[in-house]
């Protein structure tokens, strides 16, 4: 059966929960929820499986911080047995558009320091992910502030459907593989 590792990129604790940096786990955490699933804690991580269409699922919500996030993923690989073409990262970015979705098969960190620690921890940029946009509506020297802030109202209203979409994406990339999945949901 084939694996597949989900890793929802996030800062642990309920200060960060609505953030913005912590759209992987929020959308992580919606797909579970959907499938009446709860997360366990086990090492470097959150974990939660299901199988869907004969693929197996594990989600995990690294512990590690967002920073450290390549422990947790280099650790979850290698205990699964997963191959890194069956990875997929989610994270935000501020240089989409709120809730625009873009599914790569490699890339740069883009600046985005959980990016760079698990390229860093697996010595290569060539892994799947996916950014989630959380626009860049914010002034200049406020960027911190603005990707650990929470949601604001407009967003919040519009995230329910965006989080739907991002779970079905999460199941077509397992299901299908990332060229199918591409052209079904990049920039919608």
């Amino acid at each position: 059966m084939k694996k597949i590792l989900v890793v929802g990129l996030g800062n642990p604790g309920a200060k960060y929960a609505e953030t913005r940096h912590n759209i992987g786990f929020k959308i992580v955490d919606f797909l579970a929820a959907e499938k009446s699933l709860t997360f366990e804690a086990q090492r470097y991580g959150d974990i939660a499986k299901f199988n869907f269409k004969g693929k197996n699922f594990t989600l995990l919500k690294p512990t590690t911080f967002m920073n450290l996030s390549g422990k947790a993923v280099r650790y979850w690989l290698e205990k699964e047995k997963i191959s890194i073409n069956n990875l997929l990262v989610i994270t935000d970015d501020l240089n989409l558009p709120f809730g625009t979705l873009r599914l790569k098969q490699k890339g740069s960190d883009g600046g985005h320091n959980g990016l760079k620690d698990i390229q860093d921890k697996l010595n290569t940029t060539v892994y799947p992910r996916f950014r989630f946009g959380i626009s860049d509506a914010f002034s200049k020297g406020n960027q911190i502030d603005y990707v650990l802030g929470e949601w604001d109202e407009t967003e919040r209203s519009k995230l329910r459907e965006r989080l739907e979409k991002s779970a079905a994406l999460i199941q077509e990339f397992g299901v299908a593989g990332i060229n199918e999945t591409m052209n079904q949901f990049n920039g919608k």
